[in-house]
């Protein structure tokens, strides 16, 4: 796409997408060795190439439409699903959003390099016009991979703090038949439901009959706190499991008292060993003690 000097023929964001068009080649050779597809694409570089012209495809749409600084234009949905893997990718390698954003930035240089080319006088209104229409098109290429960038990494927090409240909730099998759940620090709604999740499938899997929650850890019982207990409480006997609540300190049983909660149906024991005797003993396993001193003698 050779531009003479005095080609009148055409606007500054037409001959963008034209551009785009004709020169895909070249320029996704080029973009193809950037940080932002280099370091995603490490296997094979041909991948990289195609990946460089599908979004070169996105952006010529949105510059043939004329909505080169709007991104909710059609065009950037292409390029939203492109790019949003290729953000996925650098936000799980610990790359932030304005890293990524640079990264896309960098694609500007060498693009408006070739379209410069195409002019016989890169000096003229419509060169200068062409390229102005080429980076605002890259700028807001920037502002949509950042947006996908930050999604990305909205995700992956999510994520890991799914997978924390997980970890923060294990179920311990004590003995056969027998699980638990230590709970520590603050139960809210969401680390609620994982635990009433993570022990209803312990007990599936375990085949317990059992089943204790101590609360040993819990800094406050609140209304909510108990309601979460309760429901965890009435979901265990439901499975065939008998639910024990352990770890109940004098504050907290002072404020339970306070709030006019009613445990009456839930089984309660002061401490995790105690809870564990009572699920032994009701499976008829007694549990005594031996003299050390006998022991060594």
């Amino acid at each position: 796409m050779r531009v003479p000097e005095h080609d009148e023929t055409g606007s500054a964001p037409r001959l963008v997408s034209s551009f785009l068009e004709q020169r895909r080649e070249q320029v996704a050779q080029r973009w193809a060795d950037a940080p932002l597809f280099r370091s995603v694409f490490t296997v094979s570089r041909d991948e990289a190439v195609e990946a460089c012209k599908a979004v070169l495809d996105a952006l010529s749409d949105v510059a043939v439409s004329g909505r080169l600084e709007d991104v909710r234009a059609p065009g950037f949905t292409t390029v939203r699903d492109q790019l949003g893997r290729m953000a996925h990718n650098r936000a799980r390698a610990g790359s932030t959003p304005a890293q990524i954003a640079d990264e896309v930035a960098g694609l500007r240089v060498p693009a408006v390099e070739l379209l410069r080319e195409e002019f016989t006088d890169p000096a003229t209104p419509q060169a200068q016009e062409s390229v102005l229409a080429l980076t605002l098109l890259m700028g807001t290429l920037r502002l949509v991979m950042m947006e996908t960038a930050l999604d990305a990494n909205a995700e992956l927090i999510e994520r890991q703090r799914q997978q924390l409240l997980e970890v923060a909730t294990p179920v311990i099998k004590l003995w056969e038949g027998t699980v638990a759940v230590p709970l520590i620090g603050t139960l809210d709604s969401a680390r609620s439901q994982v635990v009433m999740e993570s022990l209803l499938e312990a007990i599936v899997d375990q085949r317990a009959r059992y089943a204790i929650l101590d609360i040993t850890g819990v800094p406050t019982v609140d209304s909510l706190v108990a309601q979460h207990l309760m429901k965890t409480v009435a979901a265990a006997r439901l499975m065939g499991a008998e639910c024990i609540v352990s770890g109940i300190r004098p504050a907290i049983a002072q404020t339970i008292v306070q709030l006019g909660i009613d445990l009456g149906e839930v089984l309660t024991r002061a401490s995790l060993a105690d809870a564990l005797a009572y699920a032994l003993s009701r499976q008829g396993i007694e549990v005594t003690r031996t003299d050390a001193g006998a022991s060594a003698r």
